[in-house]
């Protein structure tokens, strides 16, 4: 299942709703303001790094991350780019945290 998240995690509690329900391998994916939860040396770190320990791959949109001018993300934490959401998208069933 591969989970997307749009909102911002300063905003709502989208994301840390989304973690109660991964199951091992389900990848995550930052899309639109989402992207803020990957940002380098926020609060949100750990629970992005929590993720990562249990296997699941964490994305996030680079065309998201440049248009909020986001350059430095949580480690370990891939880039994707709009084909590369594709493939995700065609690979696994989503499930979108709105």
């Amino acid at each position: 299942m591969l989970h997307t998240i749009n909102k911002s995690p300063f905003e709502n509690n989208t994301f840390t709703t989304c973690v109660r329900f991964l199951q091992p391998g389900d990848p995550v994916l930052f899309i639109e303001d989402g992207v803020y939860a990957v940002q380098a040396g926020n609060r949100f770190g750990a629970l992005i790094a929590s993720v990562l320990k249990k296997n699941n791959p964490v994305y996030a949109l680079k065309p998201d991350l440049d248009a909020r001018g986001i350059s430095a993300i949580a480690e370990g934490v891939k880039t994707v780019d709009y084909a590369g959401f594709v493939d995700l998208v065609e690979e696994h069933q989503i499930n979108s945290w709105l």
